[in-house]
């Protein structure tokens, strides 16, 4: 070959080059998001958000999230995972129970990874290789509730009976009511049951409450009920009904303390697993993920608003406290 039929060679090489390249656009992965809750602001997604930008996925370059929101109708979550598996999607993130079992039953293939899961064993019979399409994050909010009532009584020592809210259409909320009775009469308090299948209800189960003479109130807080927390918050206070949850974020909303993971950090590590599925990980494969810390936040704030002494020794013992 002369030397301008090589230059002619090279130069042509190196004009392919890029056109090859421009051919190849970036792969926008598609994760499909199922919540029981309403569109609008939310700190938890905003949380998977940041995860997921923290490992490099930036909305409509290289991923795009298809949001299905149920509306705290509980029922229409099997169409939602119906739509998103019609999507075909990469990877469905279910949030709760209701949301990952309605997930489960529209697919087999397609990876679904669940957070904000009280219960996992009502999902994966084994926690370390779930096996199948399924696996997450655990709240263990039901081996915790125990331990909860324990921190109430300690600051509420002369409450005989203390009202308890939950989404009674929830399955895993209501196992979560059940396991509090046996602690509850082991400490010698009576369970009041406010559950509850949609916010309509909040107004007349709080004058329920009133009129068993409750003292406080525990709010197991789902993916319905959480939305609507300033509301159960206000009427709390309107009756003043001292209030704990499981989440920090109950407390530092107004609520009077709370124990349990980090909610926040849960839907961000959620993140975590969604990258490595799409990098290539069987779900399968990938242990269901229990939280190692567990916060207790106390609001002194609201302790003195209800004229409440929190015991020094309890004090001690807080993860954050609010004043």
């Amino acid at each position: 070959m002369d030397r301008r039929a090589c230059l002619r060679a090279l130069t042509g090489t190196l004009l392919a080059a890029p056109l090859a390249a421009g051919a190849q656009p970036a792969t926008i992965r598609r994760v499909g998001v199922l919540s029981p809750a309403a569109p609008g602001p939310s700190a938890l997604l905003s949380a998977f958000q940041k995860g997921l930008r923290e490992l490099g996925y930036v909305e409509g370059q290289n991923i795009r999230l298809e949001y299905r929101f149920a509306e705290s109708r509980l029922e229409r979550l099997p169409g939602l995972a119906a739509e998103l598996v019609g999507l075909k999607v990469d990877v469905i993130l279910a949030i709760n129970s209701t949301a990952a079992q309605a997930a489960l039953n529209a697919t087999k293939t397609i990876p679904i990874v669940f957070t904000w899961v009280a219960d996992p064993l009502s999902l994966v019979t084994n926690l370390a290789r779930p096996g199948g399409n399924l696996t997450g994050l655990t709240t263990m909010t039901t081996e915790l509730s125990g331990k909860r009532l324990d921190l109430f009584k300690a600051v509420l020592p002369g409450a005989p009976r203390i009202a308890v809210l939950w989404n009674s259409a929830n399955p895993v909320a209501t196992s979560v009511f059940r396991e509090m009775e046996s602690p509850g009469a082991r400490l010698g308090v009576r369970l009041h049951p406010m559950g509850v299948r949609s916010s309509a209800e909040l107004e007349d189960a709080f004058k329920e409450a009133v009129r068993a003479r409750t003292s406080a109130l525990f709010v197991i807080e789902d993916g319905t009920l959480f939305p609507h927390r300033a509301r159960i918050l206000s009427l709390a206070a309107q009756h003043r009904l001292p209030a704990a949850s499981q989440f920090r974020d109950f407390a530092e909303a107004g609520g009077l303390l709370s124990y349990g993971p980090n909610l926040s950090d849960l839907f961000r590590r959620a993140a975590i697993y969604v990258d490595k599925i799409l990098k290539g990980t069987r779900p399968g494969d990938l242990p269901v993920e229990r939280p190692e810390t567990f916060e207790l936040v106390i609001n002194l704030k609201t302790a003195k608003a209800l004229g409440l002494t929190i015991p020094p020794s309890l004090l001690q013992r807080a993860d954050n406290v609010i004043e």
